[in-house]
């Protein structure tokens, strides 16, 4: 897998509005945000997309989702509500091909998504 611009934020080479880290996740602002919160949560462990998840990395996918809910917390949006999104491949609007999960909130989230 060729390095990603998320693999280089992980690393700090890149500089990011970086929210919440720690040993096995980073979490920063989108660039390109889809609503008032809009949040990136990426394993540093580089994987590029849930196809290639193994099982060892099942306890780092949890992190991923745990961190999101500390991260609503922080910003505010737990009570209300927010959305997580993983997109897998380009037909779904994977852009990066580094594993992220997209947290999203402070506004109401409309299904269908799209």
């Amino acid at each position: 897998m060729s390095d990603t611009i998320f693999g280089k934020i992980s690393r700090g080479e890149i500089p990011a509005d970086i929210v919440y880290q720690d040993e096995a996740v980073v979490a920063f602002r989108d660039l390109n945000p889809q609503a008032p919160t809009h949040v990136l949560v990426i394993p540093r462990k580089p994987i590029p997309t849930l196809n290639a998840l193994e099982a060892e990395d099942a306890e780092l996918v949890g992190k991923l989702f745990l961190a999101a809910r500390k991260i609503a917390e922080q910003e505010g949006i737990a009570a209300a509500g927010y959305r997580t999104v993983i997109n897998c491949n380009a037909a779904a609007g994977q852009t990066v091909f580094h594993l992220h999960l997209h947290l999203l909130g402070g506004r109401p989230m409309g299904w269908p998504p799209g």
